[in-house]
């Protein structure tokens, strides 16, 4: 764990960083923030933020304060705040969040539920997902 100043939202909590080159197969849950530029098979838990880097990979459900976006993520992702997908940000799989911000190059296949954080924890309804290109 380490002391980092450098995650959005963080401020003085602990900050759990998965480098490049390392590879999680299991569940991963953690009270502060968690930086992936890795790779994870399994799910994935936060009380606070949850960054999967432009080199992160993710191939499970994420559950988290906010979420961004930058590398692959391949499941469900459920935001109590925020959900953001940056611009490399490849995401295959439902977003369930109270606000979701998308900028210009993310890839988005899924279907997107958005409301009040009190509604956060319920099951999505699904439809044919379309893929989303934004440019």
């Amino acid at each position: 764990m380490l002391k980092s100043n450098s995650f959005e939202g963080t401020r003085s909590e602990e900050a759990t960083v998965i480098s490049r080159g390392v590879k999680i197969e299991g569940k991963l849950s953690c009270s502060g923030s968690i930086r992936l530029d890795g790779e994870v098979q399994g799910d994935i838990s936060s009380q606070s933020t949850v960054i999967v880097g432009e080199n992160g990979k993710v191939n499970g459900q994420i559950n988290a304060e906010s979420i961004t976006i930058g590398g692959k993520v391949t499941g469900t992702i459920r935001a109590k705040e925020k959900v953001m997908l940056e611009s490399k940000g490849n995401l295959k799989g439902d977003i369930i969040t109270k606000t979701l911000s998308v900028d210009a190059g993310a890839v988005f296949n899924g279907n997107t539920k958005m409301g009040d954080s009190g509604n956060i924890g319920s099951p999505i309804e699904t439809s044919k997902p379309q893929d989303t290109i934004v440019k």
